[in-house]
């Protein structure tokens, strides 16, 4: 299928406004697919091979629907940027409702957590994946893979509302344009960046370059790998490292929560 031309585009979108229409729904959708192709690769790209890419594709498009449906072309606020927080939120949703992680992976993860807090409270400080694998009897590039593919765990749990059904600062908020986070919100909030923000400014010059080029540059790691003429197995070493030290900041702050 050709893409539309400006006007075109224009036209389909008036006849799913006005009228609903089906069809130009389903043009529109094609349209916006290279947009749903871009998260997919990008969330998929942290997760195990057990993780059907097909399934990603379907709660992604899922979430475009519903962006198509919710928009509101009265604010100031481009169709893109809207539909990206959907789809992105969609995936995640399918993610949480799946239970994605194998039970190996859990069970090896869990291993990884309970060794590496062992060791801190050892040492007094933050440990090294070198220090974990040589305890685990493992290799370091086993403790990377572990660490890489159960820190988007975390990060979907953190997402997830709480017993009490309050909401924290995540894509369901942006999404829903609700109520400002309460005070106490707030606080936690705050509290999580400053953490991150000390653990990144302990990273080394190469992992904060990578973790800024990959998250706020949204960047691919062969890209970043050109910009710093690395190879793309080297910079997937480094974004590994820089994870495994972040992973070890939500732990500690989640069992700081929870005790």
């Amino acid at each position: 299928m050709a893409r539309t031309t400006f006007h075109e585009h224009q036209e389909l979108w008036e006849k799913w406004i006005e009228h609903r229409d089906m069809e130009a729904c389903n043009q529109l959708m094609h349209e916006y697919q290279p947009l749903v192709h871009y998260h997919v690769q990008r969330i998929g790209a942290g997760l195990p091979k057990s993780v059907r890419r097909d399934d990603l594709w379907s709660h992604a498009m899922a979430g475009l629907y519903d962006a198509m449906k919710k928009f509101d072309f009265s604010r100031d606020l481009k169709f893109d940027t809207y539909a990206s927080f959907r789809i992105k939120g969609s995936i995640l949703d399918g993610l949480r409702q799946e239970d994605w992680m194998p039970r190996s992976l859990r069970e090896k993860s869990k291993k990884l957590e309970e060794t590496t807090e062992m060791l801190e409270q050892k040492h007094g400080r933050y440990v090294t994946e070198e220090e974990v694998a040589m305890q685990m009897n493992v290799t370091t590039a086993e403790v990377r893979k572990v660490s890489a593919e159960s820190f988007f765990a975390n990060v979907l749990s953190m997402d997830e509302e709480s017993a009490e059904g309050d909401k924290s600062e995540s894509f369901k908020v942006a999404i829903r344009d609700e109520k400002t986070l309460s005070p106490e919100d707030l606080m936690m909030k705050d509290a999580s960046i400053q953490e991150l923000a000390e653990v990144i400014q302990s990273l080394t010059d190469k992992e904060k370059m990578v973790v800024s080029l990959f998250y706020t540059e949204e960047m691919t790691l062969t890209e970043i790998g050109e910009i710093m003429s690395l190879s793309t197995s080297r910079i997937s070493q480094i974004h590994s490292k820089a994870l495994f030290k972040l992973k070890q900041a939500l732990e500690k702050r989640k069992l700081q929560n929870n005790g």
